[in-house]
């Protein structure tokens, strides 16, 4: 474990929705309320001041754009090596706990 993690859901399944390509908020949105099974649902004040914080972390960086949504330039992001790194960092602790909850639930210790 680093300072770094663990991450709270929410900035986990931000940084998780980033993984694949870069998104804009609204479909960052969308997407961490679908992976979720719709348990985890940002509001637009939460997100983006996670999408603040991270971008403080240097998590995530903005991608330019060149076409708007609607009549708004579009902001799209995508995770940094270092953003990626917290993640497969944050995704192991997590295989870690997951391995050790079985083992102690089939009767083993570890």
């Amino acid at each position: 474990m680093t300072e770094s993690t663990p991450l709270s859901e929410s900035t986990f399944l931000i940084l998780l929705s980033l993984a694949p390509a870069p998104r804009h908020g609204y479909a960052i949105m969308k997407d961490v309320e679908q992976m979720s099974a719709g348990t985890v649902r940002l509001s637009t004040g939460t997100l983006y001041g996670a999408i603040t914080r991270l971008l403080d972390q240097n998590w995530i960086e903005p991608v330019e754009v060149t076409e708007p949504l609607g009549d708004r330039p579009r902001k799209d992001y995508r995770l940094t090596d270092e953003g990626r790194r917290i993640l497969m960092l944050e995704t192991r602790r997590m295989e870690s706990l997951l391995t050790l909850a079985r083992m102690r639930l089939q009767g083993g210790e570890a």
